[in-house]
């Protein structure tokens, strides 16, 4: 069966969906294709639909045409294509097979009638060393198939020799029309030039193995970039993954479903022009150097850091962003595991940020999550362990997932506006421009989240809202942060809360909060010791050790009775392990200190917070 290739571009969704009654005749002889459950959500449903037809590699030997290449020697057996010289150009549409090495050469597309077109490769290596090693020039589609059991090279040299004082090709795979790539094999990229693959339309990867180099971006698509399955292995001098139309509506997006992807770049990691997608697979991304090379290591980023008189005479130029998922628009993950290790933002976005599943594992040189407008959490396993803030946003909800935050700065920082940063990439004290005076809302509806900050734990520049969940808050120990630091108004309404840190700046909740809570300033706390709460008839309430030195503690449950006493023990040691630090049905001994409080919602504690909306972001 001679494989079908359907052009879906600018088809509304009620076509796509009225293909999928095609589907079994298209796929009958297919390898492999996707069977991923449509979503109710209309990108998701549409990426779908084109993930199952284009992962159609199947192909007829018998009605194709057949390329084989020796050298700098191109053989045709069959109509479509003709050799003149060392340049192979397809001008029907059809099937093409091609084989062999081709040491100094090109193949090229240039159809009648913007016609379909499908290259397999089987066995070949093609190399140019003044441009493209294939060329798309002009089609409706191409479809590149990597044939099953084959391993299949193009490469390219440092310069190329342009026609017509154009600019382009500037990529080793290059296509003007839609590019598809599928099949089982291996496609091996050396990119000298610029860009390894590139399309100036759309990019759709439905399957096989990539292994690229590139000394620029490895994958690149302009109207959008979809990746269904597939194994990637990509170091880039530039971005790895990346889609880049901005100007028009509904294009520039960047969607994966599945996949393996080791990413190494210079840049971005998987950046997408407008929005980005993820529905799952598995990362492993390192962009900039990895969080060891921030601005403290790194004079790439700028002068943050550096001496006052330094800083005064240097001017500050834009420097390349090297976050790890990256989007202007919105960022949404279902799922996925993620190991990311960024100089810069390891998520970042312009807008907002949703995470509905998926298990991360995030060391970043400046912030782990961050959205100029909001954050979303509803599921997932997040662990940052190292950043300078770990989530940052103007609104930052927390429905639920497992969180655990190491940050050198705040914790979670509810900030209004648009984060400096995100045009220069430098960490430090991100300065924002303010949407609203005291714009800023942390809620936390359930999920638990551990948070050790060297600055202040909770940070809003507005107010928070603790209505269900866990929250343990370890830190900061210097004077000038707090566990809390609001402007505006903590209200706890639920859920578990126990935070530790210095007394400096400690606060409490607010008055207006429904959930009884302790707060003191004044407890003698050493890291690694434990804290016990008692009731008034020496019930057990809480059971905690702390990871660093403190002398504040602020702790609200719904065990707490409003008015009643409760002592506070510290100094002890508890047995066995815990994520979290709160310990269930564990024995507690010593303590050499004890203090006698009471459960109130009334306020106590430093109240002078962080710098007004516009200034510095705490």
């Amino acid at each position: 069966m001679k494989n079908t290739i359907m052009n879906l571009k600018n088809k509304p969704l009620t076509q796509m969906l009225a293909l999928t009654g095609t589907l079994a005749l298209l796929t009958a002889c297919s390898t492999e294709a996707s069977t991923t459950t449509v979503s109710s959500d209309v990108s998701t449903t549409e990426a779908t639909v084109e993930s199952t037809l284009m992962s159609d590699s199947s192909y007829s030997e018998s009605n194709s045409t057949a390329i084989t290449f020796s050298d700098q020697t191109i053989t045709v057996d069959g109509s479509g294509a003709a050799a003149d010289g060392s340049i192979l150009t397809i001008t029907q549409p059809g099937t093409y097979i091609l084989s062999g090495t081709l040491s100094e050469g090109q193949v090229r597309v240039e159809t009648v009638d913007e016609a379909d077109v499908q290259i397999v490769l089987d066995g070949a290596t093609i190399t140019n060393s003044t441009g493209a090693a294939i060329y798309v020039k002009s089609a409706n589609s191409a479809t590149i198939t990597l044939a099953e059991g084959t391993t299949n090279t193009l490469s390219d040299g440092e310069t190329y020799t342009f026609e017509d004082s154009e600019d382009e090709p500037d990529a080793t795979l290059f296509s003007k029309s839609d590019l598809i790539l599928n099949g089982t094999g291996t496609l091996v990229i050396d990119a000298n030039y610029a860009h390894a693959i590139k399309g100036k339309d759309d990019v759709t990867i439905a399957e096989g193995t990539y292994e690229i180099t590139s000394v620029g971006d490895a994958i690149k698509g302009r109207d959008s970039l979809f990746i269904s399955s597939g194994t990637f292995t990509i170091v880039a001098g530039a971005d790895g993954l990346q889609s880049t139309n901005e100007e028009e509506e509904g294009k520039g997006i960047l969607t994966i479903e599945s996949g393996t992807f080791t990413i190494t770049a210079a840049a971005d990691g998987i950046q997408a022009a407008t929005n980005l997608q993820i529905l799952g697979g598995d990362f492993t991304i390192t962009t900039g150097g990895g969080s060891a090379n921030s601005s403290t290591t790194s004079e790439a980023w700028g002068t943050w850091g550096a001496p006052t008189e330094e800083a005064a005479t240097t001017t500050t130029e834009e420097t390349t962003s090297a976050k790890g998922l990256k989007a202007t628009g919105s960022l949404a993950i279902s799922g996925g595991t993620f190991v990311l290790d960024t100089s810069d933002d390891a998520l970042h976005t312009n807008d907002t940020i949703q995470i509905t599943g998926g298990d991360f594992t995030i060391a970043s040189g400046d912030d782990g999550i961050h959205a100029d407008n909001t954050v979303t959490i509803d599921d997932g396993t997040i662990d940052i362990n190292q950043s300078y803030e770990g989530i940052e946003a103007t609104e930052i909800t927390l429905n639920g997932g497992d969180i655990a935050l190491t940050t050198s700065d705040d914790g979670i920082n509810a900030a209004g506006g648009n984060d400096a940063s995100a045009v220069s990439g430098r960490p430090g004290e991100n300065t924002f421009t303010s949407t609203a005076e005291g714009a800023g809302l942390l809620t936390i509806n359930g999920g638990t989240l551990v948070a050790n900050a060297s600055g202040d734990g909770l940070d809003s520049n507005g107010s928070i809202e603790m209505n269900d969940g866990t929250v343990v808050v370890n830190g900061p120990t210097d004077s000038m942060n707090g566990t809390l630091d609001y402007d505006s108004t903590f209200n706890i309404n639920g859920g578990t809360l126990i935070g530790v840190g210095s007394s400096g700046m400690a606060m409490s909740p607010s008055s207006t909060s429904t959930q009884s809570f302790l707060f003191t300033s004044s407890i003698p706390l050493a890291a690694d010791e434990a804290i016990q709460i008692t009731g008034p008839d020496g019930e057990v309430i809480l059971t905690f050790e702390a990871s660093t030195t403190a002398q504040s503690l602020v702790f609200s449950s719904p065990e707490l009775v409003n008015g009643s006493a409760y002592t506070i023990t510290t100094g002890g040691t508890v047995s066995g392990d815990s994520a979290t630090g709160i310990y269930e049905d564990t024995s507690f001994s010593g303590g050499s200190s004890t203090v006698e409080i009471s459960a109130t919602t009334e306020s106590s504690g430093g109240q002078m917070g962080g710098m007004p909306s516009g200034g510095f972001a705490k």
